[in-house]
């Protein structure tokens, strides 16, 4: 007999389903207390060490004041900034603006996907600049003198050989999770970084002219070098440190850590709240303040927020609707911005050339799967950089927002040889080069050959969100072919492109370097560095250029060594490794909640640490 749906069997079976609601919701209600009940009581053991830390100091300051070796001091220093350390002086300047208050997040974007952030292991910019907020050093520059000043250091001295640096360093500096930063923690970061079964090829590289790193106290370190090295202060300063308790473990699983993804632990003014689970599927980066930061000068941001946007037009997007606080734009964007009267009212611009500004370039391979490749002939490079039109280039692509880049040096550096000029576009020149090294037209369809008839052709890696250089490419594609040479572009995502570069596996591929105060070329051009993981992955070779590499490196004396930089510049402008492309100005649009912006020596102070920007209280987005 057939049965009929009533009334009563719907309110039945709303009844059901309204009480399968009231479960699930009841479960995530649990599962949300559970998570805030364990974000607390990680709180509360942080509070709890924190405080038994305080109780330990003011002990140890009664047992001083008892001794007769604690002298009270005027309170007038720390109004005036008489006892801020000079590092600290420039945030501390901010903090005495009269609308400065602390707290918003500051939010940016990444163009790119980052692999990983684990110190060492990590390749790119990118992750350099979450560290720099994570990880502290004995120094750092001031941005407008360029001068070193003690960050944890307080003061060093250098014997009259150059080959031994004491730093002394500044006591009750904390890592993040409490623990106390040592001299220990240094001399562990050196001969962690120097284990073969730690992936850190790049840094091993330069930290190979250092002899030892001792701890001879507990706040005091020895850098002992093996010879002169004419940045040997930036190279031991500048050393990232790293925590002994937190990363020692790994040296007994070392394959745990290079393939990890986010291993970030330091005593900087900011931190992961989990410093060991950070991965890249998150699609953003997030730190916050560090409650226990040691500085006289506290971050000012809540939190520092990078959100992964690898498309242009979408990163646009998301500057407009005020969901990034800054927009790098590209120079035909830049132009119609500027018009937009709508962003005007809420943002400023800036447009600068740095001097530490890096160059993009199209780097030639060498050597693949063991064999030499076509671009092994000197002649064949030459001619690709004279078909390389940089002039309409910059002009038609980057509307004069870039120069020409000549070699690793800043055209503006003591490290350039002003004799030497940027090559034009000759076509005329190229073709006798590459006829000279065995290419013609053979068989009269427009394509030159070589002597077997194997036809000139290659492909171009590039990355494949950046919109710029797949204009770049399209446009040196045409005019390789007029030159008959088949030039395949070859869009890649981000992580492919660093597994190519690691196996160089590649014919060619467009990218770029940032550049620093003072360039050393070591890393991307010694004759060493063509190992797995190192970064001369165009297979170049250079007996010579090595010598001269390594007998600058060993000069401090800075007369006698820019002749020997110079000289370096002339072999590679030369040989040509690479194609170097051009310098770009940095053209950004920035909120105007963002206060203390500045263009330094050092470029924009955006990635200053401690943090210079702040937001005014009234225009604060992300309140706590």
């Amino acid at each position: 007999m057939e049965r009929r749906f009533t009334l009563k069997d719907l309110l039945l079976f709303v009844s059901l389903a309204l009480l399968a609601c009231l479960i699930l919701l009841a479960m995530y209600m649990v599962d949300r207390q559970w998570l805030k009940l364990a974000q607390m009581e990680q709180v509360l053991r942080e509070q709890a060490a924190d405080l038994r830390g305080i109780r330990d100091t003011v002990r140890s300051l009664e047992r001083r004041v008892a001794d007769g070796h604690l002298v009270a001091r005027g309170g007038e220093g720390s109004a005036s900034g008489e006892a801020i350390p000079p590092a600290f002086r420039r945030a501390w300047e901010a903090t005495r603006q009269p609308d400065y208050q602390p707290g918003d997040w500051r939010v940016l974007a990444f163009g790119t996907g980052l692999k990983t952030i684990t110190p060492l292991v990590s390749a790119d910019v990118y992750a350099s600049q979450v560290q720099g907020y994570v990880l502290e050093s004995l120094l750092v520059r001031d941005p407008e003198t360029l001068a070193w000043q003690g960050l944890i250091a307080r003061d060093w001295q250098v014997s009259d050989d150059g080959l031994r640096f004491t730093f002394h360093m500044r006591k009750g500096v904390k890592f993040s999770d409490g623990r106390e930063l040592t001299a220990e923690d240094v001399a562990f970061t050196f001969a962690f970084i120097m284990n073969d079964a730690i992936a850190a090829p790049r840094s091993r590289a330069y930290f190979e002219k250092v002899e030892s790193v001792t701890a001879t106290g507990p706040y005091e370190v020895v850098f002992r070098f093996k010879e002169p090295y004419f940045d040997a202060l930036a190279l031991a300063g500048g050393m990232s440190i790293l925590a002994k308790h937190f990363y020692q473990p790994y040296l007994e699983k070392p394959q745990e850590f290079n393939r990890s993804k986010g291993l970030l632990l330091g005593s900087g003014p900011y931190r992961l709240a989990d410093p060991k689970g950070w991965t890249p599927d998150q699609g953003l980066v997030e730190l916050e303040r560090n409650p226990r930061y040691w500085g006289p000068v506290q971050p000012s941001f809540d939190r520092l927020l990078w959100k992964v946007i690898e498309n242009d037009a979408a990163r646009l997007t998301t500057f407009r609707n005020g969901e990034i606080d800054l927009y790098g734009a590209r120079p035909r964007e830049y132009k119609s911005l500027l018009e937009d009267r709508s962003l005007a009212t809420r943002t400023m611009h800036l447009e600068y050339m740095s001097p530490t500004a890096g160059y993009s370039y199209i780097g030639w391979n060498q050597l693949r799967d063991g064999k030499p490749t076509r671009f092994a002939d000197k002649r064949v490079r030459q001619a690709m950089t004279w078909l390389t039109d940089r002039g309409r280039i910059i002009e038609e692509v980057m509307l004069g927002y870039a120069e020409p880049a000549i070699s690793p040096f800043n055209p503006r550096s003591k490290q350039h040889d002003p004799a030497l000029q940027p090559r034009p576009f000759d076509p005329g020149k190229a073709k006798a080069l590459l006829a000279e090294a065995g290419y013609e037209d053979r068989d009269g369809n427009g394509v030159l050959e070589d002597a077997q008839g194997r036809p000139f052709e290659f492909e171009l890696v590039y990355f494949q969100d950046s919109e710029d250089t797949k204009r770049i490419v399209l446009f040196l594609k045409d005019l390789y072919a007029r030159a008959g040479i088949l030039m395949h572009p070859r869009p890649t995502e981000w992580s492919v492109m660093l597994d190519l570069l690691d196996k160089k596996n590649f014919d060619a591929i467009t990218l770029g370097w940032s550049s620093g105060v003072e360039t050393d070329i070591y890393q991307m051009f010694h004759s060493s560095q063509t190992v797995s993981g190192g970064d001369n992955f165009v297979n170049y070779r250079n007996p010579e250029l090595d010598r001269l590499i390594e007998q600058a490196r060993a000069t401090v004396d800075e007369a006698r060594r820019m002749p020997l930089w110079r000289r370096c510049e002339q072999i590679l402008y030369e040989d040509q490794p690479y194609t170097f492309l051009m310098r770009r100005k940095s053209l950004v649009f920035i909120d105007k909640r963002m206060r203390n912006v500045q263009v330094t020596r050092l470029g924009l102070n955006l990635h200053s640490v401690p943090v210079e920007w702040y937001v005014p209280g009234p225009l604060q987005k992300y309140v706590r």
